[in-house]
């Protein structure tokens, strides 16, 4: 798991969902964090992900 992040932006958890037509956290949060994520206040998110599509390319090389 990469280290915890702030920024749901770029965090490869945070998705766009087209059914809902916003982003959503795929991580299955339970009540206490969901509360803390909507509200804009899930510092130090032990989830984050640095979005990074390139990982897979390099792992190729």
């Amino acid at each position: 798991m990469a280290k915890a992040g702030t920024n749901c932006e770029n965090c490869g958890n945070y998705v766009y969902d087209e059914e809902l037509g916003y982003y959503v956290c795929e991580m299955d949060l339970d009540e206490d964090e969901m509360v803390r994520f909507i509200r804009g206040e899930f510092n130090g998110c032990p989830y984050f992900q640095f979005q990074d599509e390139y990982r897979i390319v390099r792992k190729q090389i």
